[in-house]
């Protein structure tokens, strides 16, 4: 069903990361529609074929239970990056069975022929709704603006430490993508006094050092028993020596990459969401007090750093402002 100027309140989001694939109705107050989020896996081992099973899965699920009278506006599609924006392609680094894949492509296809209910008519068209690709950072920054910690703040970034670390640029009260669509990408920023090799090429990267991953990898390399972020909370809060170092590095870095981020855009606050990130409460503040070392400059150590005020809602909610904050997207 298509929307008509009157109707055209909901938005059909998506957010791919390197775990899981999520969609869901977002309304134009920044709220998911109650039973209409679905979840299908990804994951590092995930065939393309896989990949696109789940894709298809999510996005049929979400749009059968658009509700009745309702039309979908648009599609938003938040993604682990990198990206290339001008074709709507994917090659999320943790999911190495799609590169320059057409992911915008796919999920628009879904759309044509589609009537509330999850039916087909026919070879009938009925699709021509805009179907918006982004990095998940920027989502994670729109939704942060739109109706979450960063409300009326005009330079933010957006950042995601789970599977992968990602970020995204509001700058001027405006998104800011960059030509190709990957601005903001400060998993890929090499932190000093790290060296640790990242998939990209790079070494001492704060995706290398900072990510869920990579931590808990880190704290195994130290004798650590454990095996997941959820472990490595539980010992962390546990006070074992070896969890605590391991919360200490990444906090460390990522304070470090903020405020090497602040120093070039002049960032007011970042707000930080993704599992990861909530570790442990004392994550902040070590990210926090790494800022202070910067203090000979205020303007970098003015940098407000809180969490997400979206909890584990910001990337879908960031993919329906591509639709409902249409107008902040440069």
């Amino acid at each position: 069903m298509l929307a008509t100027a009157a109707e055209s309140t909901l938005a059909l989001a998506v957010d791919l990361g390197g775990t899981k694939i999520e969609a869901a109705i977002v309304d134009e107050t920044g709220a998911i529609v109650p039973g209409s989020r679905f979840r299908s896996p990804t994951g590092r081992e995930a065939t393309s074929q896989q990949l696109v099973e789940s894709a298809t899965s999510v996005v049929s699920r979400s749009l059968a239970t658009l509700p009745a009278g309702r039309a979908i506006a648009g599609v938003g599609i938040g993604t682990a990056g990198p990206i290339t924006l001008d074709a709507g392609l994917v090659s999320p680094l943790n999911l190495p069975a799609w590169r320059d894949f057409p992911l915008r492509e796919l999920v628009a296809d879904q759309l044509d022929g589609f009537k509330p209910g999850g039916f087909k008519l026919g070879g009938l068209n009925l699709g021509g709704l805009p179907v918006t690709l982004r990095m998940d950072g920027e989502c994670i920054a729109l939704a942060e603006h739109w109706v979450g910690a960063a409300q009326g703040v005009r330079n933010v970034m957006g950042m995601v430490i789970s599977t992968g670390v990602g970020g995204g640029l509001i700058l001027g009260g405006v998104a800011f993508a960059g030509p190709t669509g990957n601005a903001g990408h400060i998993g890929h920023v090499e932190v000093g006094g790290f060296d640790d090799p990242c998939g990209c090429g790079g070494r001492g990267c704060l995706e290398a050092v900072a990510s869920g991953p990579k931590t808990t990898a880190w704290a195994q390399a130290q004798g650590w028993s454990g095996a997941t972020g959820e472990d490595l909370a539980v010992s962390y809060a546990a006070g074992d020596a070896i969890a605590v170092a391991a919360v200490q590095r990444c906090g460390r870095a990522v304070g470090q990459a903020i405020a090497s981020a602040t120093a070039l855009l002049d960032l007011e606050l970042v707000a930080i969401g993704g599992g990861f990130s909530r570790v442990s409460v004392d994550l902040l503040p070590i990210i926090r007090e790494t800022i202070t070392e910067r203090s000979p400059f205020p303007f970098v150590a003015k940098v407000r750093v809180v969490a997400s005020g979206l909890s584990g809602d910001g990337p879908l909610i960031g993919a329906g402002a591509l639709v409902h904050r249409a107008e902040l997207i440069a």
